[in-house]
């Protein structure tokens, strides 16, 4: 099976949140075409959630789990110590007061 590059991906998504009008920036452009994603859900209330893609091995799948909740300078820790050890990282900032990100929607998930 063929896998989509981290940028086909990335760009894809900003697509997806434009045009249900949820703001989403490129925090830290990774690499190209492997490098990892983080996304940050920012309430705009001083509240944040950072989540990861990984594996879950109950379904065999790949899933957005949460890695970090809480206010958004935990959030902005976390990203930091992330960034620290893999400068392949990117990071997007999805901006919804309701916690919108759409990565439980088909093709996302």
């Amino acid at each position: 099976m063929t896998r989509l590059t981290a940028r086909f991906w990335v760009d894809a998504y900003l697509v997806r949140l434009r045009l249900l009008d949820i703001p989403a920036f490129v925090t830290a452009h990774g690499d190209d075409t492997g490098g990892a994603v983080l996304v940050k859900v920012n309430t705009l209330d001083g509240q944040a959630r950072v989540l990861q893609r990984s594996f879950d091995l109950g379904s065999n799948a790949q899933v957005w789990a949460e890695l970090v909740s809480g206010s958004e300078q935990d959030a902005d820790a976390s990203i930091q110590r992330q960034k620290s050890f893999d400068p392949d990282l990117w990071v997007l900032e999805v901006e919804d007061r309701l916690g919108r990100h759409l990565l439980d929607e088909p093709g996302l998930a």
